[in-house]
């Protein structure tokens, strides 16, 4: 059985005291190992990112940039072989898995306009013969801690713009879909970056704590769960580290009475069980405004889930594949569970579907459940499952309430054709990510990607513009020339 290792300083390496298979959730079978980093294999990486930075801090971003526009290509020419791997691994099928990919590339393209984004700012005469500039300087050894519903696209968020920003990176990917991400990375080599610049280590919570708490690293960038991005960025600042750590969401949408229920359900159909709901942007709680829009949403969702096709990654027809550990399919069957015991109703149900072929997939068929109330377990916690939950409310005002009440603040949307609506929802609704009759308000590359309350810990987003702002220090210069020959006296007042 083959192994995935590490990448270090520009070579593979699979250095390991301990392993743990990788499994293809389809067919539930065991297909590969991955190596475990200990911890003198994550310093190994971290002395190697320490190497390199200096020479790397010095390179000119437009040179920067260049390898990066090499490795968008590359990117590009070995697409359909990474969304092989991610679908052997994550059971994600093919269509959704190159939707990941090019969301991924969009931030490789942001990265290459580094010379734009690091020029700064400057000021002639800001006093007598005095000028003031800023720049952007790089931090040195930064990482970054990726899940396992991502490998491609959420990486493709860190690193790129860290080192075209002049840091070096080491990389700890999930452990239980790691081939496509250390296949990238080695892309970003064959790119032409320098040894040492990019490292991966694969591993669990033994490598995690070692990058959290090395004082060579400077930041850390984190995706997961929110009560992990807790641990994360509590750990990280307590050692001094900037930390941008992205946890859990619990997304609702609003349906108005007056919402186009057809695009509607359409909509969420897609958001809500694309991806098998493993998304942190998934649209899992719809809030409709009124019985009579409840009751059209159940009975058109119902009709539409009827066609929905689970099953292998291979099967382009598919519509969303297996969840990804068969513990994680008994947990998601436990919410499911847990609503039907709470008293609520389960309209469609998708405990244990039967795929032919793939009778030990890890699969959980799409799910509808209405009379869902705050308080049940399945709307209080993350569920990360294909699960779609119908609660009801009178007033869109009670709608809202429910939305700003809940701890997570990632994203939120609402279907209606009143434009006065909308724009009462997306001024007074406490999320970090709004959607107006879009289900998936996920942020161009140019822009920045995070939620509030506790689906982000930490003052800066992932990407874009905050991407730069984390992944660099602001330094002011003001300098001033005196004439020579011109003695001048000393000024104790504070200078104005």
């Amino acid at each position: 059985m083959s192994i995935v290792g590490h990448l270090i300083n520009g070579s593979l390496s699979e250095a390991a005291e301990r392993t743990q298979d990788v499994f293809n959730p389809a067919t539930g079978e065991a297909t590969k190992q991955v190596a475990l980093a200990s911890k003198e294999t994550v310093e190994e990486a971290i002395a190697a990112a320490q190497a390199a930075y200096p020479a790397w801090r010095n390179t000119p971003p437009a040179k920067r940039a260049k390898i990066m526009f090499r490795f968008k290509q590359l990117l590009e020419d070995n697409a359909e072989q990474i969304c092989a791997m991610i679908g052997e691994e994550h059971g994600k099928i093919s269509h959704d898995a190159m939707g990941e990919l090019t969301r991924g590339i969009e931030n490789v393209e942001y990265a290459c306009y580094a010379p734009e984004l690091l020029k700064g700012e400057h000021s002639r005469n800001v006093g007598p013969n005095i000028d003031s500039w800023s720049e952007m300087q790089p931090l040195g050894v930064v990482a970054g801690i990726t899940p396992f519903n991502f490998p491609a696209m959420v990486p493709l968020w860190m690193y790129p713009l860290a080192i075209v920003c002049g840091n070096t990176f080491v990389l700890k990917p999930s452990e239980r879909d790691p081939s496509s991400t250390l296949f990238v990375a080695q892309l970003l080599q064959e790119a032409g970056l320098p040894d040492g610049v990019m490292n991966v280590v694969n591993g669990d919570k033994i490598a995690v704590d070692t990058l959290l708490t090395d004082s060579r690293v400077q930041a850390v960038s984190f995706v997961g769960s929110t009560p992990i991005a807790e641990y994360v960025y509590a750990t990280a600042s307590a050692h001094g580290k900037r930390c941008q750590a992205l946890g859990g969401a619990k997304n609702h949408a609003i349906i108005m009475p007056d919402a186009d229920m057809d695009n509607a359900v359409a909509a969420m159909t897609g958001a809500a069980f694309g991806s098998s709901g493993e998304r942190c942007m998934a649209l899992s709680v719809a809030v409709c405004v009124g019985d009579e829009a409840a009751d059209s949403l159940i009975e058109k969702m119902t009709e539409a889930m009827q066609g929905l096709k689970v099953g292998d990654y291979t099967d382009a027809s598919n519509d969303f594949g297996p969840v990804i550990t068969e513990a994680h399919k008994n947990k998601v069957n436990g919410y499911i569970n847990s609503a039907e015991e709470q008293g609520a109703t389960i309209v469609v149900d998708g405990r244990n579907p039967q795929v032919a072929g793939f009778e030990n997939g890890f699969f959980v068929g799409g799910t509808l459940i209405d009379n869902v109330k705050p308080g049940m377990k399945c709307y209080d916690e993350e569920i990360f499952g294909p699960v779609l939950l119908v609660v009801r409310a009178e007033t869109m005002d009670e709608a809202m309430q429910l939305i700003n009440d809940h701890e997570y603040g990632n994203g939120t949307c609402i279907f209606t054709r009143d434009g006065e609506a909308a724009r009462y929802f997306s001024d007074n609704i406490l999320v970090g990510m709004v959607g107006i009759n879009v289900p998936l308000p996920v942020p161009v590359s140019y822009h920045s990607f995070g939620g509030w309350k506790r689906s982000l810990f930490g003052n800066l987003s992932a990407y874009g513009p905050d991407g730069v702002r984390f992944y660099t220090n602001r330094k002011t210069i003001t300098q001033r020339w005196p004439s020579s020959g011109v003695r001048e006296g000393v000024q104790f007042s504070f200078p104005s």
